[in-house]
């Protein structure tokens, strides 16, 4: 047999040899695992250091540095998969947000809160309506095939300084994944949000410190509906539109960029009507402050006229109840606890607002100060009286349009007596005779009459 060739019987012996070595490691790694776990028996029953609770305390820290590590891990195993957002409610996105959950059909919420919209009309009649909203606590969604985990919570320490309530945050978890539908969550409420005050104007009223919206958007009332006397309209408007395209012409001359208006004439005579109109033309909202509320002060007044909402007209509404003219001795006549001088530096001082629009008005310019018609507080000022013949003619074929040959007796009819009228009595007689204009020559001399009722 060749010197490279192995016999079949040197081969098994060498396999024989070789099991024995594995078996015999084998017997030697048991005996050591059995001598290990006697010493350890021993050790447990015969150390009297481990009885006293020493290894029950070793035991124990081994326990506590195995959870401390498994949290850490799924700490940051969550820190990784896991994606949250916060909206405070001091931001805009967070009403927006509300809204939009509460209108979502896939939500599991076991905890709800009302949200209360109560307006008393000038009739005395009171509209309410209830919405429910998603309340504090836990709430689920599943928005595009993923899942979102929404909570709602509300500190009972912390207070929202800008109107006291209570602060809140609401955290929205989901996958990280799927992060990128935050941005197309906040986008679609928006669009919502915007969408329910689209071709609307939005009523602001002073609540505290701060500007709540005023009962429902009102629809914008066009323009052209409101007929004052021939070029006030287009005048005012061309004015505006001439304030908001030159920023920068009151920038680089330093010149603050506001402007103020005054509109002054008897009641009814459309300047209110006018003002809603020209919001409605500019697509702005109106913050109506009622200098005569009682618990107004300088640094509220100060406050709500710095932080409009953004595109709104600040309207002061019959602004000679607010405040007498004032005494030789200097004392303002302030109903409220706003001083003169608080007014005037809230219209024009250091700390007045920028880019804004006001409007006043009033029935009695005469009991106003002059201190308060100075430019720079009043820029522009315009009579809006009671109806002239123009607008009697302009406000009788609005209502019938077809009747330009009795719209002519109709002007004659009311110029020929001398009497004045206003065009809010003009529109109460169309209004009662609708599509009956022959009734409303008819009833003129019962308007001039009882003008309280028109």
């Amino acid at each position: 047999m060749s010197e490279g060739v192995i016999s079949s019987d040197s081969a098994n012996n060498g396999a024989l040899q070789g099991s024995a070595q594995v078996s015999n490691a084998l017997d030697q790694q048991a005996t050591l695992k059995d001598k290990f776990s006697s010493l350890f028996s021993n050790a447990m029953e015969n150390n009297p250091y481990f009885a006293a609770g020493g290894g029950l305390m070793v035991l124990g820290t081994g326990l506590a540095i195995a959870r401390s590590g498994l949290i850490k891990a799924s700490r940051l195993l969550y820190r990784q998969m896991i994606v949250d957002l916060e909206i405070q409610s001091k931001d805009k996105s967070y009403a927006w947000f509300l809204q939009w959950m509460s209108k979502y059909p896939q939500r599991v919420s076991k905890h709800l809160s009302v949200r209360t919209n109560y307006v008393q009309h000038d009739n005395g009649s009171v509209t309410t309506k209830f919405s429910l909203v998603p309340g504090p606590g836990n709430h689920w969604i599943r928005y595009r095939g993923a899942f979102l985990m929404i909570k709602r919570e509300r500190s009972s320490k912390m207070l929202d300084l800008t109107n006291g309530s209570p602060f809140e945050t609401v955290t929205l978890t989901t996958l990280y994944r799927d992060r990128h539908l935050f941005n197309e969550i906040l986008n679609e409420a928006k669009d919502i949000a915007l969408k329910s005050t689209e071709g609307k104007t939005v009523i602001y009223t002073s609540f505290g410190p701060e500007w709540r919206k005023f009962g429902q958007p009102k629809a914008k009332r066009a323009l052209p509906s409101v007929i004052l006397d021939q070029g006030i309209r287009d005048n005012i408007l061309n004015d505006v539109h001439e304030f908001m395209k030159n920023g920068k012409w009151y920038s680089d001359r330093g010149i603050p960029y506001r402007r103020g208006f005054l509109l002054y004439g008897p009641p009814g005579s459309g300047k209110t009507s006018f003002i809603q109109a020209l919001a409605g033309e500019l697509d702005y909202n109106i913050c109506i402050l009622n200098l005569s509320e009682g618990n107004l002060t300088d640094d509220r007044l100060n406050h709500l006229m710095n932080n409009m909402p953004e595109r709104s007209i600040l309207l002061l509404e019959d602004i000679d109840a607010a405040f007498n003219k004032r005494a030789q001795s200097g004392e303002t006549g302030f109903q409220s606890s706003v001083t003169f001088s608080g007014l005037l530096n809230a219209l024009d001082g250091v700390t007045s607002s920028e880019e804004t629009i006001t409007f006043m008005t009033t029935n009695h310019p005469e009991k106003l100060d002059p201190a308060i018609l100075r430019p720079g507080r009043v820029d522009y000022k315009v009579f809006i009286g009671n109806a002239t013949p123009y607008q009697i003619e302009q406000m009788f074929l609005k209502f019938y349009p077809e009747e330009e040959s009795l719209c002519n007796k109709f002007v004659e009819a009311v110029t020929k007596r001398g009497i004045t009228v206003s065009t809010a009595q003009l529109q109460g007689l169309f209004v009662i005779n609708k599509d009956k204009p022959e009734m409303a020559l008819q009833m003129i001399d019962t308007m001039l009459k009882s003008p309280d009722n028109f």
